[in-house]
């Protein structure tokens, strides 16, 4: 039986000494989630297919937290992009102690007939197929050193998806079932869980017809309102540290009450 940590009365969400990567962690909630654990002593390295906004965000993580970050060119989709992203942080760090998966998409199209084969195959490789992919790979070397934390970040769509979400909604039900079966795989020194998101006001929010939104929140949503990108943070270091270090294989709704689990 492993040894139990000692009781402390205390709660740390202290992540000093410890590296993250955060795909799509130039913008919106990965960039929360990025300034988040750089606040808490993390070295981050933030990773995104447009590495110019992740070199940005470094340059600015460094500046306000004297913590080292690194932007790296990333695209989830990309099989063997996972292996580079691993290497170039060990190479950097030398270790890496939490992986977000927060890298996503989810392309409009007219109907479900006139979604074409390659809008597919690239929704289920960014959304499904990579968190698969880095997870295996940095899983395996955390398990091999020490342990470390993997978070996924699914979406209310995988329980709820609307009319216009239909692939996307099905690849991030798929990170929740990775979610639970990667716990299990790379217990007991891995911990594995999901984030689920439900409307949050980032980026994507700009091209919203926000009066709409407004009156649909009002009514769908028990908090009555879209969140806020920092509202991601507490459940994002809470998985990461320590704080949450019996918890694995767990799927947390942050999303002001919008949708039931078991929707």
């Amino acid at each position: 039986m492993p040894e139990l940590p000692p009781a402390t009365g205390t709660v740390s969400f202290d992540l000093t000494g410890r590296v993250a990567i955060v795909t799509g962690g130039s913008r919106g909630l990965g960039r929360a989630m990025s300034l988040a654990f750089a606040d808490h002593g993390a070295d981050v390295v933030i990773a995104s297919r447009k590495v110019e906004a992740c070199d940005e965000l470094a340059a600015e993580i460094h500046d306000r937290t004297g913590r080292r970050a690194i932007g790296v060119a990333y695209h989830a989709g990309d099989w063997d992009g996972a292996e580079a992203l691993l290497a170039r942080t060990l190479d950097e760090f030398g270790r890496v102690d939490v992986v977000v998966n927060n890298a996503g998409m989810s392309p409009l199209y007219e109907s479900l007939s006139s979604v074409t084969e390659a809008l597919w195959n690239k929704v289920i490789d960014v959304n499904l197929k990579g968190p698969f992919r880095l997870s295996s790979l940095a899983g395996e070397w955390m398990a091999a050193n020490g342990g470390g934390s993997i978070i996924n970040v699914s979406s209310v769509a995988a329980v709820a998806p609307t009319p216009a979400e239909v692939p996307y909604g099905a690849a991030k039900s798929g990170v929740q079932n990775l979610t639970l079966g990667m716990a299990r795989a790379l217990a007991p020194s891995v911990r594995v869980n999901c984030i689920m998101p439900g409307a949050f006001l980032t980026d994507i929010a700009k091209a919203w017809d926000l009066e709409a939104f407004d009156e649909m929140a009002s009514k769908r949503i028990p908090l009555e309102r879209g969140g806020a990108p920092d509202e991601i943070v507490g459940a994002a270091l809470w998985l990461a540290s320590d704080a949450a270090s019996y918890t694995t294989g767990s799927i947390i709704k942050v999303d002001g009450g919008m949708v039931y689990p078991s929707a």
